[in-house]
């Protein structure tokens, strides 16, 4: 893409009162955009995410992973020189960003009330595990809290198996997602009114929305769903295969894929298999169709059969580790292995943004995240000099 235009969020200045990931995730895909993102830590030892590993040369690459292209000052909220400092930030912001539990903003002297009436263009975004409201507001979560409680564990993994967890922090990172969404909607409608709002975003909102098949089976019919593995409930064949040297992934989602993959394979007779006419039949023999299935892919080694069924034009894809998913020359050409630098300098590599937008620059160096207080006497300065 030629960059024509500068980024779709320059010249917007969001205050980042998060820590760890559900909020530092919005606030990365903000400045990602272009916003200008000034981090407020606590003195002495800021985001908790600082001391996660995995580490480079001793620093947190999981802290500069999250906090890319960010500004940091450390402010005692409790002290009042700091809590004045803060007052002037917010003054040039247009959104304020926090992930407290509910009422701790406000017991802070910057809830709500006080911000809107103070600054009444200004957009509040408060992510939390359960929300502002409703009787678990003032429950902590963490990811793996909501994602039990939301029944996305009750889902995940194989029949008669313990419960498990997704294997990457969805419900943090579900909310950060809909907070960016939230965000980006409340500055539509202050274009139009000219008023900032309060964004409320629940981890537990977040997850719940996200269950589409799980919640609509069960309202729909009335029974719980259960896990299933790879495969989709209610779509055949729609799975993990295993084939000679490794599984691979078939995703034949209508009828007429399902007769270009028996065919491509060498078993057009399934096509006029009774027993596999139709998907609601499919799903209802899923055991016997994989039985003939792996039967037939255990003849050759995967990399065989994917390059049968692209052939084919049948949805098809290898199982890989992270590994050789960040090897995959479609990610480097997608710009989704981004350089970066740790607040020392030290180059590392994160994920990129998978935010496209034609015309807009989509570099493939990212700002560092910022060094504690590192960018005091910056954004002093910047408020010392007038607006405009």
């Amino acid at each position: 893409m030629d960059a024509v235009r500068s980024a779709p969020l320059a010249g917007l200045v969001v205050v980042d009162l998060t820590r760890v990931l559900a909020g530092p995730f919005a606030t990365m895909l903000l400045a990602d955009l272009g916003a200008r993102v000034i981090k407020v830590e606590q003195p002495g030892s800021g985001d908790d995410a600082r001391t996660f590993p995995p580490f480079v040369d001793g620093e947190s690459a999981y802290f500069a992973s999250v906090n890319r292209g960010k500004e940091s000052i450390a402010l005692d909220l409790k002290d009042e020189n700091d809590r004045a400092i803060l007052w002037r930030l917010l003054a040039r912001a247009d959104v304020l960003v926090e992930n407290f539990r509910p009422g701790a903003l406000e017991r802070l002297g910057f809830g709500w009330s006080s911000l809107h009436a103070r600054l009444p263009r200004l957009i509040l975004a408060s992510v939390s595990g359960f929300g502002q409201t409703g009787p678990l507001s003032q429950r902590p979560a963490y990811d793996v809290i909501v994602q039990a409680m939301s029944g996305m564990m009750s889902i995940t993994g194989h029949p008669g198996q313990p419960p498990v967890r997704v294997g990457t922090s969805l419900g943090d990172l579900t909310a950060g997602l809909f907070a960016v969404i939230g965000i980006l909607a409340a500055l539509r409608a202050r274009d139009r009114d000219g008023a900032g709002t309060w964004v409320d975003i629940g981890m537990l909102d977040g997850q719940l929305a996200i269950l589409e098949n799980a919640i609509v089976r069960y309202l729909a019919t009335g029974q719980d769903p259960e896990p299933s593995g790879s495969r989709h409930p209610s779509i055949t064949p729609f799975q993990a295969y295993a084939c000679a040297d490794a599984p691979i992934v078939i995703a034949a989602g209508n009828d007429t894929l399902f007769r270009r993959l028996v065919e491509a394979i060498g078993l057009p007779e399934l096509s006029e298999d009774e027993r596999f006419a139709t998907n609601a039949r499919r799903t209802e023999r899923w055991q016997a169709l994989q039985e003939i299935l792996e039967r037939r892919l255990a003849t050759a080694p995967a990399e065989h059969w994917l390059g049968v069924l692209a052939d084919a034009g049948v949805p098809a894809g290898p199982v890989h580790r992270v590994s050789a998913a960040l090897a995959e020359p479609h990610v480097t050409a997608r710009r989704m292995r981004v350089s970066t630098r740790l607040p020392s300098g030290t180059p590392i590599e994160v994920a990129g943004n998978p935010v496209k937008l034609w015309g807009f620059d989509d570099p493939p160096d990212r700002p560092a995240a910022p060094r504690l207080d590192g960018d005091r006497a910056a954004i002093l300065a910047w408020l010392d000099r007038p607006e405009g």
